[in-house]
């Protein structure tokens, strides 16, 4: 099946604001007719408080870290021409993820934005040893190798953080921040899934040349007179940045960003600067679409959305993972 950009475009935002509706008439609590007359004329009663201040920000906070996650997987597949590419694959989101538990661990939980910041302190460590060695080594090959070693030494890291956890309490903290959850956010967390996307967006401007050209293999992408490091240092930033606000948003959810672009693709449209903007939206849609099942299941069930989107998403790599060895093996 093939669709327009135009005509994808719309039908995404369309089933998005749509399912924001619906996910606004349900809840935890019920909403009577008189409810609904105060949230809207009301502004300081409870049932205003309920929409407006916890499930609209939820809500979009979902499609916030949706959209960066999809955003960020369509860049790395685009620079690394790799189908299996995906967010966690330089290590940012596990360099992210330790940030938030040494946060935890150290007694800041309770305490505002704290874990926020160390997770996202964490992405920006990790993504300036990237871009240390991408300046020297810009060769796709050497950064896959540098990211699969950064992200395997971050989960070392947080196993011993998780053996060294003062209390069990402690440990069931790190253990839901790790499973990903987008309840109970709030405004200031959607800010920053705008900043991000609003900050990459800007920066995946002047991409689409280099993109496009590095489709045709790098030596093909240098001779017709694109920087490769720079090309490289710009999607490796906005692509660190966009993983690392989802985690400090969201804890770690899984998947999303490897199946956004694939969703995409699947309705005709390859060319991988195009396909920024509908993963963004795809992955924004993938994230509200889990988070309104969840609310399906009995609040004994406690499914966390980054296990719901890994239960979905592993199968799909899966068999990405199986095409791709057949076609290696046939070339």
């Amino acid at each position: 099946m093939t669709l327009s950009l135009r005509s994808l475009s719309l039908a995404l935002g369309m089933a998005i604001v749509g399912l924001l509706i619906v996910l606004m008439l349900f809840g935890d609590v019920a909403m009577s007719g008189d409810m609904w007359f105060d949230t809207f004329f009301r502004w300081n009663s409870l049932p205003a408080e309920i929409i407006w201040g916890i499930r609209l920000p939820r809500n979009l906070a979902g499609v916030g870290v949706g959209a960066m996650l999809g955003m960020s997987g369509a860049l790395m597949q685009g620079l690394l021409r790799n189908p299996l590419a995906e967010p966690g694959l330089l290590g940012v989101s596990a360099g992210s993820g330790l940030g938030a538990a040494l946060a935890i661990v150290f007694g800041l939980g309770l305490t505002p934005f704290a874990v926020e910041g160390f997770a996202l302190a964490g992405a920006v460590l990790v993504a300036v040893v990237l871009l240390v060695f991408v300046q020297r080594f810009p060769q796709r090959q050497s950064l896959i190798l540098l990211g699969v070693g950064l992200s395997s030494l971050c989960g070392a890291l947080m196993a011993l953080v998780f053996n060294l956890s003062p209390s069990p309490v402690t440990t069931s903290e790190m253990l839901s921040w790790m499973m990903g959850s987008v309840q109970n956010r709030s405004w200031y967390d959607v800010l920053m899934c705008l900043i991000g996307l609003a900050v990459v967006s800007g920066l995946s401007l002047r991409l689409g040349k280099g993109l496009r050209f590095l489709t045709l293999g790098e030596e093909t992408a240098r001779s017709m007179g694109i920087d490769m490091t720079r090309l490289t240092q710009v999607i490796v930033i906005g692509s660190s940045l966009l993983a690392g606000l989802s985690v400090s948003v969201a804890g770690v959810i899984g998947f999303v960003g490897l199946a956004a672009p694939h969703f995409v693709r699947a309705f005709g449209i390859k060319d991988p600067y195009t396909l920024i903007w509908p993963s963004a939206l795809t992955g924004g849609l993938m994230v509200l679409v889990s988070d309104g099942l969840i609310r399906l299941l009995p609040p004994t069930a406690d499914v966390h959305l980054g296990v719901l989107t890994s239960l979905v998403g592993a199968p799909l790599f899966a068999i990405l993972a199986y095409k791709s060895a057949r076609s290696w093996m046939q070339d």
